[in-house]
């Protein structure tokens, strides 16, 4: 018998309500709740497959694991011994060192239970402001912005406001992709009213792009000079609303000053556009009853990430397109509760509930409530700054709880050198196969998704219940218990008293959050587990006595300021930290792929989401490609002035000359060496310190790699990627992906031939070595073709030599996923593999399996979007697919209409 449990997603912070279906003990399925506001029973195809990432415990952490020296490996041990060596190790450090010489690196995939023990922990036990969080690298800018400009953190928007929007910017951000489930409303709404227009700036055409009605592919990074020359045209057209800017802000005329010297013609020269396309956008914007601004990484990571927010938020105070439906600016959260961390103040720049670290007044509250006193007054090292004190040993100890900074971190080499030579390092998490692991002197067992319960707050403010479906596996724990259990044995090694520690329940916690948020601007004291039992979703602030939440804010043009005023600053557009020069004169850019998520340690468990982008590539325009002589398919090597990557080339004229697109999220687990962040830089915007990601100066160059290796192997994939994924560092490419439900594919190359390595890839891949083996070797040609059997069954299937040997195997490598008995002889399967296979079909609709042949050819018979739903069913179930569906179609019209015209 299965029961239906109540959750929400884990991925990006849209706050999808789900359903999970389990027997008591395993996850079994998952279907969206019709009645969660949030998606009212959408979901996306990370959301959909979620159950079939918890359905294997291969790869899980399921026990805590230590090592005594830095040379040793891990080895199991109690819980008890696990929590006192974190305790012993960290009061030691704080002893001899003092309190800022720990740190705690934290996650915005904790529920706000699990964050507020670990700010309490660090804040008010160990006295250290060192907690900072992943979200430093996702939402911080944001923050910074809101808080300049509005008085305080939290977007003024809600979820309605999608469809109330008559024109829509959509600003560093492929919602499509990064945010499907919204963006499903937005197509919607504007499928019933043509007449709403879409404004999209972005360097690359994604496929948010291309469905709207004006792209504007700026420069990487002059998004400021942009809005700048936006609000300039705005302001001498007579366009603004000069009462609503003289009756609720400050500032203004400081600013139109500086906008003075960001005529259009000039940005448009800049920003590398058309100046009737920036006059377009502005005057849409302007004219529009009601503009939504939505944006998400393209502006927050940057080193002007701060002032990118304000200068777009401008735009909505100057016009007043704020504080009613359908208007305001409306920052897309890239984790599923980083807004619920900075809630509880889980940064090291804040305390609790918008609470400031500079002000006495502050601390004296924080104090009060905890029951603890000399709570630091100095500001702790955000995510940046953090590893570089651990780097050069002003920080002895840090704890990592579920996230991944040696691959999400800018320069990341510098990050391995950090936790390589740090005395003491933590990681608490819920799988074995991340790049951070490796650095764990204790390993601590997480739960995780399905296993955990507690609240979440969305990007539209509004806290949702979470509940456990299933018990965690084997020793995982909460993440709030470890940090509570670490914390009671702390603290009488610190002198201090354990019992702020001692937590009833996770509703107890939450009570004291709570607490802590009575009369701040994020006011919770009217929401309580009862009532989110009774009611369902709540947006704050939500007082005690209130009916509701206010789903908007600054409706009364009352601001969280002083004064009540919102704020403009004048500003001058600054260009990117790295320029591109004639050594590396491309401008790299990274983003999200449709299907994967962070460093695919979730997503990477599940084969289908594989299937629209198998492999790691670098885009390039074919302009660019052609000058340099190079061809898709090919190995380039991607170097910067910090570290350089050997990837596939992609040819795509989506991005624009002068500019190359590579996804963030292939890690040292599914690509040799890591992931692309090798090459970012570390320069942090001034005021969030948020780091650039999104843009860094490199170079483009062919890599010969004569010597080339491909396998398929059936089996248990996750344990045959845990085998295979220490030899891919080995190789100059190597990466590795599932395929179908029980298979494992490695490709590699190198510039010559490693016999020893391939030997133990044949031992990794569990290969047999007997007569079930059989082998075609040809000495001359360093070409081996090695053929596992199962009865009739061809078991996987191994090929090394040069390029023409692997091209010319794909039969033979196909036939592994054929799973087809094998009637002849068994040496006649290499006479067989003749040529080279048809090439792969691309999987455009991921929850029906549909390829992009199969759509191609009903396009190519007449089909349009809604015939390709009814026929082929692509684009039916969770819609993440319909974006390009469209775009496909869009292609072939206009390749008819070309074909005609000529």
């Amino acid at each position: 018998m299965t029961t239906l449990t109540q959750t929400t997603c884990c991925y990006c912070g849209v706050g999808c309500g789900m359903l999970v279906e389990s027997d008591g003990e395993r996850i079994v399925g998952v279907q969206g709740d019709p009645n969660h506001p949030a998606n009212y029973g959408r979901l996306c195809s990370k959301g959909m497959t979620l159950p079939l990432t918890a359905q294997s415990l291969t790869g899980r952490v399921l026990t805590p694991e230590m090592r005594a020296t830095r040379d040793a490996g891990r080895v199991p041990a109690t819980w008890d011994a696990a929590l006192e060596t974190v305790a012993s190790r960290f009061a030691d450090v704080i002893r001899r060192h003092g309190p800022d010489s720990v740190a705690f690196y934290v996650s915005g995939q904790l529920l706000t239970e699990d964050y507020y023990v670990f700010n309490k922990l660090a804040k008010g036990l160990v006295r250290t402001n060192n907690i900072d969080t992943n979200s430093r690298l996702c939402m911080s800018s944001a923050v910074s912005a809101y808080k300049m400009a509005l008085g305080a953190d939290g977007p003024p928007t809600c979820y309605d406001d999608l469809e109330a929007a008559r024109t829509v910017i959509f600003a560093g951000s492929n919602m499509a992709y990064a945010h499907p489930v919204l963006f499903r409303r937005l197509e919607a709404a504007k499928a019933l009213d043509p007449s709403i227009r879409w404004i999209v700036v972005d360097p690359r055409r994604t496929d948010t792009a291309a469905m709207a009605d004006l792209h504007l592919s700026i420069v990487p990074g002059t998004d400021v000079a942009l809005f700048h020359g936006m609000l300039h045209h705005l302001i001498w057209e007579g366009r603004i609303d000069r009462r609503y800017i003289d009756a609720h802000t400050e500032g203004f005329d400081a600013l139109k000053q500086v906008l003075r010297a960001y005529p259009p013609q000039l940005v448009a020269d800049i920003c590398g556009i058309e100046e009737s396309a920036l006059r377009q956008a502005a005057d849409w914007f302007g004219d529009s009853p009601a503009a939504l601004s939505l944006y998400c990484m393209g502006l927050n990571q940057s080193s002007h990430g701060t002032e990118k927010n304000l200068a777009l938020i401008h735009l909505h105070l100057a016009t007043g397109q704020i504080g009613r439906a359908g208007a305001g600016p409306f920052s897309l959260t890239g984790q599923p509760n980083a807004m619920g961390g900075r809630e509880v103040g889980g940064l090291a720049t804040m305390l609790a509930a918008h609470r400031d670290i500079g002000n006495a007044a502050h601390r004296a509250e924080v104090e009060q409530r905890w029951g603890v006193q000399g709570l630091s007054a100095t500001p702790g090292l955000p995510a940046v700054e953090m590893f570089d004190a651990v780097r050069d040993a002003r920080i002895k100890a840090i704890w990592i709880v579920c996230t991944n900074p040696v691959h999400s971190m800018p320069d990341s080499a510098r990050v391995r050198e950090a936790l390589a030579t740090a005395e003491f390092v933590v990681v608490q998490e819920a799988f074995h196969q991340t790049d951070t692991v490796p650095y764990a002197d204790v390993l601590l067992p997480a739960a995780s998704w399905g296993e955990k319960a507690g609240t979440v707050t969305n990007s539209e403010r509004r806290i949702s219940r979470v509940r456990a479906a299933v018990p965690a596996p084997g020793d995982a724990r909460a993440d709030w218990w470890i940090a509570s259990e670490v914390a009671r044995r702390l603290a009488p090694k610190l002198d201090a008293s354990p019992e702020p520690f001692v937590f009833s329940s996770i509703e107890a916690i939450f009570n004291e959050h709570r607490a802590l948020t009575l009369g701040r601007d994020l006011d919770i004291g009217g929401i309580d587990y009862a009532l989110l039992e009774r009611d369902g979703p709540q947006q704050w602030p939500y007082p005690a006595g209130a009916a509701h939440g206010a789903a908007r804010r600054y409706e009364d043009g009352v601001f969280a300021t002083g004064d009540g005023r919102a704020r403009f600053h004048a500003f001058e557009y600054r260009p990117v930290a790295e320029p591109i020069n004639a050594r590396h004169p491309l401008r790299l850019i990274t983003g999200r792929l449709r299907d994967q998520w962070h460093g695919m340690s979730r997503t990477g468990r599940v084969w289908q989401l594989f299937e629209h982008a198998p492999e790691p590539a670098l885009t390039m325009h074919p302009a660019d490609a052609a000058r340099r002589s190079l061809r898709a398919g090919e190995f380039v090597r991607l170097s910067s002035r910090r570290g350089e990557r050997v990837l596939m080339l992609a040819l795509s004229d989506d991005v624009a000359s002068g500019t190359v697109f590579v996804p963030m999220h292939w890690s040292g687990q599914f690509l040799g060496g890591g992931g692309v962040n090798d090459t970012t830089i570390g320069a942090v915007d001034k005021y969030s310190k948020q780091p650039e990601l999104k843009h860094a100066a490199v170079r483009v160059e062919p890599v010969t790699l004569p010597w080339r290796v491909a396998a398929v192997r059936r089996g248990d994939a996750l344990q045959l990627h845990a085998a295979v994924q220490p030899l891919l560092a080995q190789r100059r490419f190597a990466t590795v992906r599932l395929e179908g439900e029980d298979r494992l594919v490695v490709t590699a190359a190198d510039a010559e031939p490693d016999a020893d390595w391939l030997e133990r890839l044949h031992t990794a891949l569990a290969l047999p070595r007997d007569e079930s083996l059989l082998e075609y070797r040809d000495a001359r040609r360093a070409m081996i073709k090695r053929v596992a059997w199962r009865d009739k069954l061809i078991d996987g299937v191994l090929v090394a030599g040069s390029e023409a040997d692997v091209g010319g195997s794909t039969t033979l490598l196909a036939r592994v996923r054929e799973a087809s008995p094998w009637t002849r002889a068994r040496h006649a399967v290499f006479v067989a593999d003749s040529g080279p296979a048809a090439p792969r079909d691309r999987t455009v609709c991921q929850c029906k399996s549909v390829t992009a042949s199969s759509i191609d050819a009903a396009i190519a018979a007449g089909s349009d979007v809604a015939q390709l739903k009814a026929k082929l069913g692509c684009g039916t179930v969770c819609g993440s697919c319909v974006p390009e569906l469209q775009r496909m179609c869009a292609t072939a019209a206009s390749a008819s209409m070309a074909t005609n015209a000529a």
